[in-house]
């Protein structure tokens, strides 16, 4: 099959490779369209490498090239012999994580056991952590991990449904944290990119919050995407974040914050911007060219702290990953809508390196997603 691998930084060819065949357990995918995410750019760029070996430490794409690509939707082109709930045909989105119930391991680790699949004991990941991914034309995975679709919405619309499933699980984690501030009346979203995007239609239109929802973004189109979608916005080259901030919550500042750019001078302006014993929800990764001193003033207020990563959940009766079957429930009812994110569509793998070599920092780049 053909793939595209990532072979060095910044380097991908396009190169016929093995298709694995399906494992009794497992199906084999016919991969129609998969999602472009900024932790995609960052490996590419040489900026992080989850692959590491026994001590933790990095395997070099010299030693083990990567085909990426983590957000999954596509056709069920073959099934293992043990398979009953699958047939050939079938439409289906992928929990590209691979922990105790995608591998039938009893008894189950303390993470899967309680419900988080993504913090498994044991953990895999298809196109992050060395598992080969969803840019390249098949993919072999554990029929678990496929949850079949029920609608008839485009490939691309339905390869969204893990970065929904990720700020499906990050607010799943904000609504058992211990917080003083549980039933905010004032959020602040850093960054209209397609997880605050997510974040500001899961905040109104699933959890039907109609407070202060404030979104800082220096790009028009994305802010334009943000207003569309029921926030106020903050182009933070224009004005003085933490002056709007004060004067729309009336002096009280943001009783949740949520950081989803990944930016080193976006963390450190988040004191100026919320209450004392606040919520900082962590989402964004990278956040360079900021030191440590920038928790000074934020540690000195006091806030509850979140982290949560992926699209981790329990699992339904059948064993399919909840996270992900909730996801794409809401993109098929409609109540979240992806599609407007999706500005770029690219047709064939051999776009990728192109999309990778910078096209996707065009100011009119909200989301890329390659269709085959």
């Amino acid at each position: 099959m053909r793939a595209a691998v990532l072979v060095g930084v910044d380097r991908i060819d396009v190169r016929e490779v093995a298709c694995e065949s399906p494992a009794p357990r497992e199906i084999l995918v016919r991969v129609t369209a998969v999602g472009l995410c900024g932790t995609d750019f960052h490996i590419v760029a040489g900026h992080a490498n989850y692959n590491r070996d026994a001590r933790g430490r990095p395997v070099p794409l010299t030693d083990a090239p990567q085909i990426l690509g983590h957000e999954i939707a596509g056709v069920v082109e073959a099934v293992g012999t043990d398979v009953r709930d699958l047939t050939t045909g079938d439409r289906v989105v992928v929990d590209q994580g691979r922990n105790c119930v995608s591998e039938a391991r009893s008894p189950l680790c303390e993470y899967c056991a309680g419900g988080d699949s993504h913090q498994c004991e044991f953990y895999r990941e298809h196109g992050i952590t060395g598992l080969p991914g969803g840019l390249a034309e098949f993919l072999t995975i554990p029929a678990v991990n496929a949850v079949r679709v029920t609608s008839d919405l485009e490939p691309a619309v339905l390869a969204l449904t893990e970065p929904l499933g990720c700020v499906v699980h990050s607010s799943d984690v904000l609504a058992r944290a211990p917080a003083r501030y549980a039933r905010p009346r004032s959020i602040v979203i850093l960054g209209a990119g397609p997880a605050g995007l997510l974040f500001v239609q899961y905040l109104r239109q699933v959890l039907g919050f109609d407070g202060v929802l404030l979104v800082s973004e220096p790009n028009a189109r994305k802010r334009a995407l943000a207003e569309r979608f029921g926030a106020e916005t903050i182009d933070p080259n224009q004005n003085d974040i933490a002056v709007v901030v004060e004067e729309r919550t009336h002096g009280r500042h943001a009783e949740l914050l949520i950081e989803a750019t990944g930016s080193g001078p976006a963390f450190a302006t988040i004191a100026g911007l919320i209450r004392k014993q606040a919520t900082v929800l962590m989402y964004g990764h990278g956040h360079a060219g900021v030191d440590l001193s920038v928790l000074n003033a934020l540690q000195f207020l006091e806030p509850t702290l979140l982290s949560p990563v992926g699209a981790s959940g329990g699992h339904v009766a059948d064993g399919r990953p909840s996270t992900y079957v909730r996801a794409l429930r809401l993109i098929e009812q409609g109540q979240v809508d992806v599609a407007p994110m999706i500005t770029h569509r690219y047709t064939s793998l051999d776009a990728v390196a192109r999309v990778f070599a910078g096209e996707h920092r065009a100011p009119d780049y909200v989301k890329g997603v390659v269709t085959l």
